[in-house]
């Protein structure tokens, strides 16, 4: 079993939602590696970074994210520092990768200067931009597919997507 597609970029991208959508459109399940986390936790993202740290999460999300592309054969979001792990980018490479690129302004505003993040606490513009710098390579490397989403709609993203791996299938 392999996952129909990997959707991965920065917070503020849209990958939940944009995987949702086109697990919909599909006729697949979506399936969100934050939540496996969580699940298998006990706690959100954000408490697990605040009582165990970061290095606990990143390990966890590196085991989420190994099961699930066994396991889920539709759509699957990966949190955004996923791709950190040079495993997850090895374990990557034969699946179908879609990256949700995003830019600075765009991604503030959609994450919000509140953001409940863990790792946007503080300066939220300052931190995004410094995540966007530093996974932009990363993401790229795993990506099969780049969409920019600062002009779209996530249901214009969502028939971007599918438009091309439809034009790939036939």
């Amino acid at each position: 079993m392999s996952p129909v597609l990997v959707v991965v970029g920065p917070p503020g991208a849209g990958k939940t939602t944009v995987a949702g959508l086109l697990a919909e459109r599909l006729g697949v399940q979506v399936r969100d590696t934050d939540a496996d986390v969580e699940a298998a936790a006990g706690m959100s993202v954000a408490d697990i970074f605040v009582e165990q740290g970061e290095s606990s999460f990143r390990e966890l999300e590196e085991a989420a994210v190994a099961k699930a592309l066994v396991e889920h054969a539709g759509v699957l979001a990966l949190g955004g520092g996923a791709v950190l792990s040079a495993r997850t980018r090895a374990a990557l490479r034969p699946h179908r990768v879609l990256y949700l690129q995003v830019g600075l302004a765009n991604a503030v505003r959609r994450v919000g200067l509140g953001a409940s993040r863990p790792l946007l606490l503080g300066n939220v513009r300052a931190t995004l931009k410094r995540l966007l710098d530093e996974r932009d390579p990363l993401y790229s490397e795993v990506a099969d597919l780049t969409v920019a989403t600062d002009d779209l709609s996530a249901a214009e993203v969502a028939d971007r997507v599918v438009a091309e791996l439809r034009g790939n299938d036939g």
